[in-house]
């Protein structure tokens, strides 16, 4: 099983590589293997350094607040640990 947080395309290439934003975290990724083209301001889940699927705005940010809660609740539980999950400080979602 794979666990994929929704990550906000911030700007694509002319060799279809994207920087995306993921809870503050910035990554580069390839979206050769999108069925159909992809562009800023979108979300994608990702997987190995590929972008597998896009998904709608709505999807993506429901998706971020519950991985929010999951990883605040961990926090809880079992302290600092986590606190590495935590979005960094002027995170756009």
């Amino acid at each position: 099983m794979c666990l994929s947080i929704p990550s906000k395309i911030i700007s694509i290439d002319e060799n279809n590589f994207a920087t995306v934003e993921t809870l503050g975290v910035r990554r580069g990724v390839s979206l050769d293997l999108l069925p159909e083209p992809a562009a800023v301001g979108e979300y994608v889940l990702i997987h190995v350094g590929f972008a597998m699927e896009k998904i709608d705005t709505q999807r993506a940010k429901e998706s971020i607040e519950i991985y929010e809660q999951i990883a605040k609740q961990m926090r809880a539980e079992e302290g600092s640990v986590y606190e590495s999950m935590e979005p960094r400080a002027g995170a756009e979602n």
